[in-house]
């Protein structure tokens, strides 16, 4: 389980955490989830409990926040809006504070509803600054730009951007 969770991009909200746990690599798509461990490494990471049967909704959630950023169609959004009825947030008062209490239908579907309900929680504060690295498609990463001029491009300078550079330098200096 050592490399498992050695990816390129990793501490970001949620739910484009979850979209990052698979990226090409050298003309290979990777897959955190597919390695030994995979799965509960990077619920640990996450600070959510592990639960038998976490992988397939996480994996089906990954994939309906894909259509949802990338396609944007009804279809996506229903796919969504059923994960999110596997749970709800309760208000609740404990010990004289406000909290909300998360109730999910199954344990199995708490780690893939907080990243759903993550995903709302972006899409209410800025959504334009939900962003896919601009090396895409070499690049299929997504990160919450939190810039305060909401410029930035890349989900890493020191790789994609580097990469980038290293691309435009060698285009004038061979071009002509």
């Amino acid at each position: 389980m050592g490399d498992v969770l050695q990816r390129p991009l990793s501490g970001e909200p949620l739910a484009l955490d979850l979209l990052n746990t698979t990226w090409p690599d050298r003309g290979e798509q990777r897959d955190v989830f597919d390695e030994p461990g995979g799965v509960g490494a990077w619920l640990a990471e996450r600070g959510i409990p592990d639960a038998p049967g976490v992988e397939d909704p996480l994996r089906h959630t990954r994939s309906v926040l894909r259509d949802v950023l990338e396609k944007s169609t009804v279809e996506a959004e229903h796919a969504l809006n059923a994960v999110l009825e596997r749970g709800c947030l309760r208000p609740g008062l404990r010990q004289g504070a406000p909290e909300d209490v998360i109730e999910v239908e199954q344990a199995a579907w708490r780690p893939a509803w907080l990243a759903a309900y993550d995903y709302l929680m972006l899409l209410r504060g800025r959504p334009e600054r939900i962003k896919r690295c601009s090396a895409y498609p070499v690049c299929t990463l997504y990160f919450e730009d939190t810039t305060r001029n909401g410029t930035r491009r890349w989900c890493s300078m020191e790789t994609c951007g580097n990469r980038a550079k290293a691309a435009r330098h060698y285009r004038r200096e061979h071009s002509g």
